[in-house]
Formats: structure tokens, C-alpha cells, sequence
């Protein structure tokens, strides 16, 4: 541990500054005006793994945007562990809510940071998470410490859904073969309260469209006359959930996991300050599900939510005008047994079959995932909970949690592995949001945490 300690107190200064590096390239895969960023984003990664102490890099080539892969592989009788991470960002809007410049990475101290956290898209979410785990394995070469063998595939697509991937997979099965996989795209409960996620919701994304008449129409002579596409879209977004925000999708909760009161007691017994989480928000009060806490509402339970909504004129000043459509965004959360090609065909035909005559509305399938949860008995859970231990001092709190990594069940059904989620981030990081930032305390932490992963793995793997 004094081993670790002293290099990340020598080389600390310099792996901040690479991240900051890495952070200022605008690396945005949902924006085609950034398609070069993002390149040049990857080739930055793989020269990274090349100088962190893989013996093979490659840019690999996708349907989308490129994977990076790299490997150093000691002795093929011993484990093989796969960090998966993404280069790739979120757009940044709204760019008026940002404090400093989204892509020139600033630190300041806060209260949950007083060693500085750096403001950045993707500070957290995942370039700085990712990059934890190239810094590893530079400690690791460097001192000889490298127990087993590792390889990273660093894709560009995840905020995206990953669609490349699948195939990705299928066609590079071999050179993917590994025993366990590691990921730090996840947060833990406090920095001092470590834990691992144990289980992600799945996800269903969709676009929806309602259209009415043929342009847009001034409202004084037609308004009260013909259908209004942002009226009718509001009210049918409206329906979905009922007075006790159930959602109300017939067939919708058909195949949702149950948990038992044990275990919901279980779920209970982690930390969690109800007047904490609303300060934090700035929010009167918390609003979900009847019949839940607010912990089982953003982990257990699937969700339905509007995630952008327009029409009409949204310019300076008055128009006074009926639009000729109006759309959204839906993203719907899923847990175990929930399937999202199922989950967004019922929502397709529960909306359209609410739509008024006099109106067309169009839903068109995005992007979705399955639910995971990963079993607490493994070796590769009891690794990272001792790996835990020894840096933090105590033993971390298994946790399911609210997001999705589509990526995590796929890696299952094609590569049959599990995985580990190791997050450092916080929920206060804002991540997909304005100001976006990640603790230099926690991207130090996570770097001194994961060589002993690599330690514990090895040594229960080849007991």
C-alpha cells in the first residue's frame, strides 16, 4: 500500500494534468459536428495504454465510432481481467447553466471536494473513471506489480447506446476472452462510505411525434378549431402516469421483480438522509411511485420519464401561432425481467392508441439495454470488496442503482462474463448535467484502489 501511495503522491500533479488533456478534446457522439473530435479523442486513449504499459494497442474500426484496445498479457495461465470504459461524452447544453467553459477543465475546492475537483464534461462520466484504470496499470508495469493479465476496450458510442458494440463483440470474441470484467462508469455512496453497484436498470428510449395540420396555423382564427399537436402531446404525456405517478402502460409491470420485504429491509439498513438529498437538489420534497422509499424508487423500481419535449416557437418575444407538430424524448428505466424491445413495443402501441382522431403520432425506437445484477457471492465481487477494504478501511456497501450501461448484460450473453462495477464518482457530480465535475481526491483514490482488485482477483482465482 505504501508502494501505491508513494507513486500517486510523485506522479499525482502529472496525472491530473493528462487528464485535463484528455478532457479538453470535445469528444460529443451524439454530434456529428464533433465526429473529428472524437477520433482524435480515441487515437489520445490509445497512445495513453501505450504509454501506461500495454505490449499491443489498437484503434479498432466499427460501423460508428472506433474501439481502443490494448493489452498486456505476462502468462496465459493466469487470469485475465477486461476493463471496459468510454471516451465518448454528453452534449453539454444548456450551455448558459455552466460555471466555467464545459471543455476547459477548470479545479476548484467545494465542500464534498476540499482537495479540488475538476469541472469538466466527462470529468466523471468517464473519461477521469476511465482513466483511473490506465494510471493502474502504469503503477502496476512500472513497479512490477502487474499480477495477471489485463486488456481494455474503450468505446465511443456508449452515450450513444453503444450500437456498434454488438457486433464488435461477436466478431472479436477471441481477442476478448477473459476471466472477469472491470468497470468504473458507476459512483459510490459518499467518500466515506464506499460501495459497489450490484445491479443498473435497463432502458428503453423513444421519440415521439404527433402531427396535426399541414403547417403551422395562427391561433386567433383557428385556435378552438383543430387539434393543437402540443396540447394533444401534453395530455397524452400526462396520462402515462396515474394519481399515484404509477405508470400506466397496460402490460407494462407484468414481469417486474418483486422484491421481498426482507430484502427491501436489507436496501434500508445503507445510509441515507432524506433532508440531505433534497438540500442537495434545492427541492421541496421528493415525488415518485406510491408505496416507496426514494432509494427503492430510483433503484428497484422502472420509471417513465420525459427527457425533452418541443414545438411551436420558442423564440424572443410573441408568435402567435398553432404548430403543425410537436415532439419528446421518452426514456424508460427498467428492472430484472423487464425487456426493452417488449417495454417499447407496449409503450408504441399504449400511445398510439391514445392519440385523438384528428392527429398522427409516429414513435420511433432509439436505444435501449437490459437490467443487470451482478451476484455478491463471486470471486470478482469479494476481490473488490477486500480491494475496498484495504484503502478505505472498510467494507463497502453492496448497492443497486439507478442507471443503465446497456453494455454490462451484453458482455454476458456474447463474451459470457461477469462483470465488477468499481465507481469512485458521487452522486453531487453531476454527471449528464452543467458543471459536471469529478474529485481529484476520488480519481487519486480510484487509481491506489484498483491494483489491489488485481491483487485479490488473482490470488482467489488461482487458489
Amino acid at each position: 500500500m505504501e508502494e501505491i501511495s508513494n507513486y500517486i503522491q510523485q506522479h499525482k500533479d502529472r496525472f491530473v494534468n493528462e487528464l485535463v488533456t484528455l478532457l479538453k478534446i470535445p469528444s460529443i457522439s451524439a454530434d456529428s459536428a464533433h465526429s473529428q473530435d472524437v477520433i482524435e479523442t480515441a487515437e489520445a486513449v490509445e497512445k495513453s495504454l501505450k504509454d501506461a504499459g500495454c505490449d499491443h494497442t489498437e484503434i479498432c474500426e466499427t460501423k460508428g465510432y472506433p474501439v481502443v484496445y490494448g493489452e498486456k498479457i505476462i502468462d496465459a495461465k493466469l487470469p485475465t481481467i477486461l476493463v471496459y470504459g468510454h471516451y465518448d461524452v454528453q452534449p453539454p447544453d444548456p450551455l448558459s447553466l455552466w460555471n466555467s467553459p464545459p471543455f476547459e477543465p477548470v479545479i476548484k475546492t467545494t465542500d464534498l471536494h476540499p482537495d479540488g475537483a475538476i469541472f469538466a464534461r466527462g470529468a466523471c462520466d468517464d473519461k477521469g473513471q476511465m482513466f483511473m484504470h490506465v494510471k493502474a496499470l502504469e503503477f502496476m508495469v512500472k513497479n512490477n506489480a502487474l499480477p495477471c493479465n489485463v486488456k481494455f476496450m474503450i468505446e465511443g458510442e456508449e452515450e450513444v447506446g453503444s450500437d456498434s458494440l454488438a457486433d464488435f463483440l461477436a466478431e472479436h470474441k477471441e481477442k476478448l476472452d477473459n476471466d472477469i470484467i472491470l468497470i468504473s462508469d458507476t459512483g459510490m455512496m459518499a467518500n466515506d462510505v464506499p460501495s459497489i453497484t450490484t445491479g443498473l436498470r435497463g432502458l428503453s428510449y423513444v421519440e415521439v411525434e404527433v402531427v396535426g395540420p399541414n403547417r403551422d396555423l395562427h391561433s386567433g382564427i383557428y385556435g378552438g378549431a383543430v387539434p393543437n399537436p402540443i396540447n394533444i402531446l401534453s395530455k397524452m404525456i400526462a396520462s402515462l402516469h396515474d394519481e399515484n405517478n404509477h405508470i400506466t402502460i397496460p402490460g407494462f409491470y407484468d414481469k417486474v421483480e418483486e422484491l421481498s420485504t426482507a430484502e427491501r429491509a436489507h436496501m434500508a439498513e445503507a445510509p441515507f438522509s432524506l433532508e440531505a438529498y433534497k438540500n442537495a437538489l434545492a427541492i421541496g420534497d421528493v415525488y415518485g411511485e406510491s408505496g416507496y422509499t426514494t432509494p427503492e424508487r430510483y433503484s428497484i423500481r422502472p420509471t417513465l420519464d420525459v427527457n425533452g419535449i418541443w414545438g411551436g416557437y420558442t423564440g424572443e418575444g410573441a408568435k402567435t401561432v398553432i404548430a403543425s407538430k410537436a415532439n419528446a424524448k421518452i426514456s424508460m428505466r427498467l428492472v430484472p425481467h423487464q425487456d426493452p424491445d417488449e417495454i417499447t413495443e407496449l409503450f408504441a402501441r399504449h400511445f398510439e392508441a391514445i392519440a385523438p382522431e384528428g392527429v398522427k403520432v409516429t414513435v420511433t425506437p432509439h436505444h435501449g439495454g437490459l437490467p443487470y445484477v451482478t451476484p455478491t457471492d463471486s470471486i470478482g465481487y469479494q476481490a473488490a470488496a477486500k480491494a475496498y477494504e484495504t484503502t478505505f478501511g472498510k467494507t463497502p456497501i453492496p448497492e443497486r442503482t439507478g442507471g443503465s450501461i446497456p453494455i454490462v448484460a451484453l458482455f454476458e450473453e456474447v463474451l459470457g462474463s461477469k462483470t465488477i462495477l468499481m465507481g469512485f464518482g458521487l452522486d453531487s457530480d453531476a454527471i449528464h448535467s452543467p458543471n459536471e465535475h469529478f474529485g481529484v481526491w476520488n480519481f487519486l483514490k480510484g487509481i491506489e484502489t484498483i491494483p489491489y482488485f488485481y491483487k485479490y482477483y488473482t490470488e482467489f482465482s488461482t487458489q
